[in-house]
């Protein structure tokens, strides 16, 4: 299954990973218990328990791009328009809105 690795400001903040019923995500251990370090989004409080969804979260979905932009990003770099997680993976390393990266972990890592 395909991962990621959700930074806020820079600094890992958990695992988002496509799983046999949709996708999870999971704030790493020290990242939840730090008070100072912010949630990454309102719709996933800081907490151990993984977020379970049948569906991309609407956070990480609105970290793509749309429309014309979409479509030009997805022809240069071959992604199917359809795969909201592949699209995310490939590109939400940098240049997004806000302060949340999603960096993509190679299979067999983590």
């Amino acid at each position: 299954m395909r991962k990621g690795e959700v930074r806020v400001n820079g600094i890992p903040a958990g695992v988002l990973e496509e799983t046999a019923t949709g996708f999870r995500f999971q704030y790493d251990r020290d990242y939840a218990q730090q008070t100072a370090l912010p949630a990454v989004s309102l719709t996933l409080p800081k907490r151990l328990d993984p977020f379970d969804s049948p569906v991309l979260f609407a956070f990480f979905a609105g970290l793509l791009t749309e429309g014309s932009a979409m479509q030009l990003q997805c022809r240069i770099l071959k992604l199917d328009e359809t795969d909201l997680f592949g699209r995310l993976l490939k590109t939400a390393q940098d240049d997004v809105i806000g302060n949340v990266t999603v960096h993509e972990i190679a299979e067999g890592t983590r």
